[in-house]
């Protein structure tokens, strides 16, 4: 792969990948994935976690539990790419039919943009903190040139497609593990033991409150894009490989930084508080002045990161839910829904906190749904029949109403079982904690947000149940 064929922008959109453009190894996945999951929130998801009123025992647990689960169903759904030759929202049509795999890809495009959104947005308000501090200014005119140079980094890489995006991710990822471990040698004497281990626990429901809060914050997050880039790879590599490269790629950054994470905020209950304001500016307080920059660079380029799988992947969405224009130009308009989503939250959104768990529980019902449909469909599948998947008259058939339905009353019963009362907008949720026996909205598992846990498995055990289903269209 010469440096021009890099800078070339990809004109692959929902085309299965030829043979021929197909390369590389398994553990080449490790650079894009590490690189989108390195960034400095990974420690604000320390405070995150701590919120659930858990101690740091329970809270290292949930972590561990959570980020290695939820990546290595992202593990498994690679699977399917390497098979494929596809996207991951178009391999989506052999479970739910052509243009009945337009729902959960509209969903898919939703989640991708939210993400992309909020980390642009993370990365603004961080130069902006930084530049505070420096005493350069950190008002309006700081965050627009933040957000333009976030903005053009994302979109133009974006647009540019798969192999600029592998080579970025490349550099984002020795810049940011460099500079993230220099962070970590900085802070470590703001760390105090006895504050920490004082943390008490918390109860089995916000336990799993926070198991269900970093699932859908880490993993859940991208299993609608994990087989984006196991794509390329050749037919015969190793599925063990593609699973276990994609899961320690993206986990491994996560976990150390959760921890450290969850040192720091049990440390001092004013940056706990802090962070939910501005969950990346806060942790500048504990740095000298001379790291402030390179501070700046880590946590542009660790958000970047994950923006720019993002932008991709959200663009491949879009054309998967019906939108008919080429691949870049579809980055594209992705892009500008990104800027103009990260105006509203830099300059009008208000507290962060709340709005983001909101965001995350809300499409992470039917995320979690379409994610255990399409786990038993790739357990249950061989392979694709790559024409059918662009025909409606074909084995995959036009609009399958079963997985439809199925993932329908999944996300109906686990809105029911979720609630997040930081945001407004979503006080209608947790309409069957009542008639479910759990308390209702204020009883002890109101925060647990069991609906995701619920949806998932539902969409698994009864895709599984419709076996047959997957054997009569390998059969034609």
């Amino acid at each position: 792969m010469t440096a021009s064929r890099r800078l070339e922008v990809e004109t692959n959109g929902l085309d299965v990948i030829d043979d021929a453009e197909r390369r590389g190894r398994p553990r080449q996945l490790f650079w894009p994935w590490f690189g989108a999951n390195v960034s400095v929130l990974g420690l604000s998801y320390g405070s995150f976690t701590l919120g659930f009123g858990i101690s740091f025992w329970q809270a290292l647990v949930a972590g561990l539990v959570g980020i290695l689960f939820s990546f290595l169903l992202c593990g498994f759904v690679a699977i399917a790419g390497k098979r494929g030759s596809a996207p991951t929202m178009l391999l989506s049509r052999a479970a739910f039919g052509i243009r009945g795999n337009r729902l959960p890809s509209a969903i898919s495009w939703l989640l991708t943009v939210g993400w992309e959104t909020v980390l642009a947005a993370l990365a603004t308000l961080a130069t902006a903190t930084v530049f505070e501090r420096l005493g350069w200014g950190g008002g309006t005119p700081t965050k627009v040139i933040a957000l333009v140079v976030v903005a053009a980094l994302t979109v133009a890489a974006g647009v540019l497609g798969f192999d600029a995006i592998m080579r970025l991710q490349t550099w984002i990822t020795w810049i940011t593990g460099v500079l993230t471990v220099v962070y970590v040698v900085l802070v470590a004497g703001d760390v105090h033991w006895a504050a920490v281990s004082a943390l008490p626990s918390g109860s089995a429901q916000q336990w799993v409150g926070a198991l269900v809060f970093l699932m859908t914050g880490f993993g859940l997050g991208w299993v609608n894009a994990a087989a984006d880039y196991s794509r390329y790879l050749p037919r015969s590599a190793s599925s063990r490989g593609v699973v276990g490269w994609t899961t320690f790629g993206a986990s491994v950054a996560p976990v150390v930084l959760l921890v450290f994470g969850l040192l720091l905020a049990g440390s001092s209950p004013d940056l706990n508080k802090a962070i939910a304001a501005d969950p990346i500016g806060a942790l500048t307080s504990l740095l000298p002045l001379w790291f402030l920059v390179p501070f700046a660079i880590v946590a542009v380029l660790g958000l970047v990161g994950g923006a720019v799988l993002d932008i991709y992947s959200s663009g491949l969405a879009l054309l998967s839910a019906g939108v008919r224009i080429p691949r870049p130009a579809a980055a594209f308009v992705d892009g500008v829904i990104m800027i103009l989503g990260t105006i509203y939250i830099v300059f009008f959104g208000g507290e962060f906190l709340g709005q983001f768990q909101g965001f995350l529980v809300t499409l992470g019902v039917p995320v979690a749904a379409w994610c255990g449909v399409m786990l038993a469909d790739v357990l249950l599948r061989r392979d694709y029949a790559e024409p059918d998947l662009f025909d409606p008259a074909g084995r995959y058939g036009d609009v399958r109403l079963g997985p439809i339905a199925l993932v329908l009353v999944a996300t109906a019963l686990g809105w029911g079982l979720v609630t997040n009362t930081s945001a407004d907008w979503l006080k209608w949720q947790g309409y069957l904690l009542e008639p479910f026996g759990l308390g209702g909205r204020e009883g002890a598992w109101a925060f647990a947000n069991l609906g995701v846990l619920l949806a998932l498995a539902l969409g698994f055990l009864v895709t599984l149940l419709t076996r047959r289903r997957v054997r009569a269209q390998e059969a034609v």
